[in-house]
């Protein structure tokens, strides 16, 4: 959640989903087949798991935004697709320079907001300059070697100071939503965007409706409105599901299939996610994880693969990149599994005793701090666990680096960039890793990029810099009634743009 991190907890920001259409990223893996014709009328009913404290996606931090409000509400000139492809969105297309330092895009026509007013290129270009030149708004460094935005006609022109290969990747997100210059909506709780959908209501603690956009400038949605049910139970989610309360759970337990199918109405889809369950080693100068080999026997006391069999879900993962994002390589022999060896760099290190603290927000369930007790209890490792609330998480750990050991579910997708910031609550200063990213920005050639990234999450990896517990999956429960529901990375981005709901 919080774009420097999307952290997620839960299996979203807690416990824990695009079919592409013409003009906008969408999709998804295989949900199930409704046998009758699509309803235009149908309110679907989708559990999520973390809700947002408030709608201000230009300052607010948290995957709870980014999850419901980009394509649905917001977009940007381009969008992206669960599997992390870059696709037009509010621009048609667009074309690079073979320097890479000037990128076009062609603004659509007829593009309105929720309010009516036409998007104008110059919504574009003041959208972008002001993320850019506002601190306060996310993303805004995203932006910060974007020297003019200028708009021709329906050409829009971002000039860059040096090449950047994220640039396209960061519009897709927050740093290129555009925004109504002078909009006076109160974004606390109110929204006004392109996107196929309209904010309705916000019961607060509740519920947050969006009801189709009849002015959408691409293909309307088939269903009159979509209700987001803010359940963070498992067991009161599959209670509500097998009531007919919600048509679909995501950031679901997938222990709990046999019981989400028993009846038929529903069937359990597994999709790919960037998803990092991450347990953070706080390395500063005085902290027993200071040492590298004490951080090293920590990993190799735990039982990856125990993780995976009691989640049900999800794949092993041993350094900083999951398998969708670029640069990612297996890198499973840096720390296998070896309590014996875990028990000698710990005697090696002079820490046979040692006592550590693991802070973990408390929306999590307990699977993954007992394993964790157990393992390292096995290694001589005393674990005290602190689950605590979500704010008090963020100040204490995410602020102010107070604490031993961390975890989070880390959702948010090419997001490397934080293991080169040695200001990141992580705690990590490699000055080689920030050189070989700081080279995979200047990158004009992707497979370059990918590469130094790659060499890059390697060291970091060998660093022993955290445990990466897992690659979760993407869990969604969905409706036998309901088509396009999105299976992939959901937690991160949750695109409804061909969601149906049939009465049959």
């Amino acid at each position: 959640m919080l774009r420097r991190t999307t952290l997620v907890a839960a299996s979203l920001l807690t416990a824990g989903v695009l079919a592409l259409t013409a003009c906008s990223g969408g999709g998804g893996e295989a949900t199930p087949t409704a046998t009758g014709e699509p309803d235009p009328d149908a309110s679907v009913a989708i559990r999520l798991v973390l809700e947002p404290g408030n709608l201000d996606i230009r300052q607010t931090a948290g995957a709870a935004l980014d999850q419901i409000l980009v394509d649905n509400i917001y977009q940007g000139l381009v969008a992206r697709t669960p599997e992390q492809d870059i696709v037009p969105s509010l621009a048609s297309d667009w074309t690079v320079s073979p320097d890479g330092l000037t990128y076009t895009f062609t603004l659509r026509e007829g593009v309105t907001f929720h309010d009516g007013q036409a998007l104008t290129p110059q919504d574009v270009v003041w959208s972008l300059n002001t993320r850019r030149d506002t601190a306060e708004w996310r993303d805004s460094a995203r932006l910060a070697g974007v020297t003019s935005v200028t708009a021709e006609g329906q050409d829009i022109t971002l000039t860059l100071s040096a090449p950047d290969s994220t640039l396209l990747w960061n519009l897709t997100g927050r740093a290129g939503i555009v925004l109504k210059e002078g909009d006076t909506v109160d974004y606390q709780t109110a929204a006004n965007g392109t996107g196929p959908f309209v904010l309705d209501d916000w019961r607060e603690g509740d519920s947050i409706t969006f009801v189709r956009n009849e002015s959408y400038w691409g293909d309307q949605v088939e269903v009159a409105e979509v209700v987001f049910d803010y359940i963070p139970d498992n067991q009161a989610a599959l209670n509500a599901a097998l009531a007919g309360e919600v048509d679909v759970l995501t950031g679901f337990d997938a222990n709990l299939q046999e019981q989400v199918e028993a009846n038929g109405d529903f069937a359990l889809v597994l999709g790919q996610s960037t998803d990092k369950g991450t347990l953070a080693f706080n390395q500063a100068p005085g902290s027993p994880l200071e040492d590298e080999r004490i951080r090293q026997a920590i990993r190799q006391a735990i039982d990856h693969d125990a993780i995976i069999e009691a989640l049900a879900s999800g794949q092993t993962q041993f350094g900083p990149i999951p398998e969708l994002d670029p640069g990612y390589e297996d890198l499973s022999d840096v720390a296998p599994y070896d309590p014996e060896a875990a028990r000698a760099l710990l005697e090696e290190a002079g820490a046979e005793d040692l006592e550590l603290t693991l802070t973990i927000p408390s929306f999590y369930s307990t699977t993954i701090p007992q394993i964790l007790v157990s393992d390292l209890d096995e290694v001589g490792i005393t674990l005290e666990v602190d689950s605590v609330d979500f704010a008090t998480w963020l100040t204490d750990v995410y602020t102010n680096h107070d604490y031993e050991l961390s975890f989070v579910l880390h959702t948010e997708a090419h997001d490397f960039e934080n293991w080169a910031d040695p200001d990141y609550y992580f705690t990590y200063d490699n000055p080689e890793v920030q050189e070989l990213y700081a080279e995979s920005l200047a990158a004009t050639d992707e497979s370059e990029a990918a590469d130094l990234l790659q060499q890059a999450a390697r060291i970091v990896s060998e660093d022993h810099a955290a445990d990466w517990l897992y690659n979760g999956a993407s869990v969604v429960a969905v409706g036998t009634n309901i088509t396009g529901m999105p299976s992939i990375n959901v937690n991160e981005r949750l695109n409804l743009a061909e969601i149906a709901k049939s009465n049959g």
